[in-house]
């Protein structure tokens, strides 16, 4: 029963218990729209809207230290199809019985924009396409990461909604006023007559939201760099990625009672407090380098401070 259709935010949905909920976020009413016969697809959209994003911000950033945007236009051409193919590659290594198990179609391996990208797996790649861009342009990669970290995480924040469209990895059932609503074709099918689940992809869009925040403050407040601020940026993340998987239910390896994914966080969390600690400055120390650029500037003015 419902008190509204897709478009409505109010549903009635009756959980294990037979008790009436009468909240939730709706399910989105689709996910591909067709012109012709192309197909657009709702988490494509969402994963170019924060390359996009995170585009235009990290050239805010770079031309306020000095640097040329135009530097950055040719990193992400390198970094981004690296990032893809990383981010596929983890997901693939992770999960391979989804594509490559008896009765499986391994040609789906291809098709992501059905979802399954691995963060980390786009990162680590992502980087070598970086490193490849930054000496073209002659720059360090520590400063391109320092001024692409806020923009990264909030492009993170705006590709989870793709999940959403794809009513993919969610958390287990809930009967809290901000449930979300999934269409039984995406049920687990352990539990095909509960419609509310925990909204993970939410809760982790918000957390990077906030991770992008903390960047900014605290770049500014520290003067994170040499890759500080990255590390800040991974350590963070890795902090909201455990407590979110924790939540979640879909299908996973694991390793020890733990899923891979936690493994990998809590790796990556430790080797990112390490560096922040083993790059820290210490008394004596000169004044950290400025990031390269045509012309270096020591602070950003408060005017392109703002708009970043």
């Amino acid at each position: 029963m419902s008190l509204s259709d897709k478009t409505g935010p109010v549903a009635v949905t009756p959980n294990e218990r037979g008790t009436m909920i009468f909240a939730s976020i709706p399910s989105p009413s689709q996910g591909v729209w067709n012109i012709g016969p192309v197909p657009i697809r709702a988490y494509a959209l969402c994963i170019l809207a924060g390359i996009a994003v995170a585009t235009w911000w990290t050239q805010r950033r770079w031309a306020a230290r000095g640097g040329d945007p135009e530097d950055i236009l040719d990193i992400v051409f390198w970094a981004v199809p690296f990032g893809i193919v990383g981010g596929r590659l983890y997901h693939l290594i992770t999960d391979p019985e989804l594509y490559f198990a008896p009765g499986k179609q391994p040609i789906r391996a291809l098709y992501i924009w059905d979802g399954g990208l691995g963060i980390w797996g786009a990162v680590a790649l992502g980087a070598v396409g970086a490193l490849i861009g930054c000496r073209r342009r002659g720059i360090r990669l520590s400063d391109f990461a320092d001024a692409a970290a806020p923009g990264l995480v909030l492009a993170q924040a705006i590709g989870r909604w793709g999940n959403y469209f794809n009513q993919e990895l969610y958390g287990g059932p809930t009967t809290l006023p901000w449930a979300l609503q999934i269409d039984p074709a995406h049920r687990p099918l352990a539990t095909p007559n509960i419609g509310l689940y925990q909204p993970t992809f939410l809760y982790e869009s918000l957390w990077d939201i906030g991770v992008a925040i903390l960047l900014v403050w605290a770049g500014r407040r520290f003067a994170l760099r040499g890759g500080r601020l990255f590390a800040l940026y991974v350590a963070a993340y890795t902090v909201g990625r455990s407590w979110v998987e924790a939540l979640r239910i879909d299908h996973a390896n694991h390793f020890l009672g733990l899923r891979l994914n936690d493994w990998t966080s809590l790796l990556v969390f430790l080797g990112a407090v390490a560096f922040l600690v083993l790059r820290r400055p210490r008394p004596g120390d000169p004044e950290p380098d400025e990031p390269t650029g045509p012309t270096p500037a020591d602070e950003e003015t408060p005017q392109t401070a703002a708009s970043s």
